[in-house]
């Protein structure tokens, strides 16, 4: 299954690139150590703000500090991030939705109604609102990006379940008397996890854009940790000075969003060619 998926993502231009992309991505943010060239963290007054040379090969902050080695930190940040949040609400919002699904209509209702509470703001008013109510930081941080996936996550396996307990199998595995759990495990869990990782991958790139954003407004992650939203800052208030903070950190959000956007709507071409044939 895996070598098929895998085939047909590689089968279109979009797709293979999309791959290729996500793949470079987490091995600079997992080998981040041996691909950084220097202290992402050292400061050297006397440096600040130089172009791009065979020393710095992306210039230099307002700090002194080595753009590349920030940029490939901002990286491990934004993956981690984003992978952090997709595992917490992918799993909560799988267990509500599942859970929503067999409930009493009264309980059922209640969880669609905090769910629609939540979709009813946008994603980055609300983790500003929860920001100013926590505060800042990275662990508030995903903890509060986590809280504005879990709906769409909890819809999709409610809907998917809705679906298969509808279904004549399932049916027949009730009347030969199979335990829940199992007809959970066997059957409902493997039939709605795919729509459920197809989702996943497309909202890495929006987990990272907010994460960036967050921290670009200074309520996301905080130096001197380096986030590609925090050199997006620095670059901004530099900008009459020199343009390469802005330009770096920002073709690397753009190449990741990219990335992630274009490997997501290649898996669910993969897994439903309708909507690739009706597009």
């Amino acid at each position: 299954m895996a070598r098929w998926l895998l085939a047909r993502v590689m089968n279109t231009h979009a797709g293979a690139f999309g791959l290729v992309t996500v793949v470079v991505l987490l091995i600079v943010a997992i080998a981040a150590p041996l691909v950084a060239l220097h202290d992402p963290n050292a400061i050297a007054p006397i440096d600040r703000l130089q172009p791009p040379s065979l020393a710095h090969i992306f210039g230099t902050d307002h700090l002194g500090r080595d753009l590349y080695s920030r940029v490939v930190y901002g990286t491990r940040v934004a993956i981690g991030v984003s992978i952090v949040v997709m595992s917490i609400s992918l799993s909560v919002g799988v267990l509500l939705g599942i859970g929503a699904a067999y409930a009493p209509r009264a309980l059922d209702q209640l969880v669609l109604s905090i769910f629609d509470i939540i979709n009813a703001f946008p994603s980055i008013i609300l983790a500003l609102a929860l920001v100013a109510v926590l505060g800042a930081g990275l662990g508030n941080l995903i903890l509060l990006v986590s809280v504005v996936f879990i709906p769409q996550f909890g819809r999709v396996a409610r809907a998917q379940t809705l679906s298969i307990r509808n279904s004549l199998f399932f049916e027949a595995e009730k009347v030969l008397g199979t335990q829940p759990w199992r007809i959970l495990l066997h059957h409902v869990l493997p039939n709605i996890i795919g729509p459920i990782f197809v989702l996943a991958s497309m909202n890495i790139p929006v987990v990272i854009t907010i994460e960036a954003g967050l921290s670009f407004l200074g309520v996301g992650v905080r130096p001197p940790l380096a986030s590609w939203g925090n050199l997006l800052h620095d670059g901004y208030t530099y900008l009459d000075q020199s343009p390469w903070p802005a330009i770096t950190s920002g073709l690397a959000l753009m190449l990741a969003t990219l990335g992630f956007t274009l490997l997501g709507e290649a898996l669910r071409d993969a897994i439903d060619p309708k909507l690739r044939r009706e597009r």
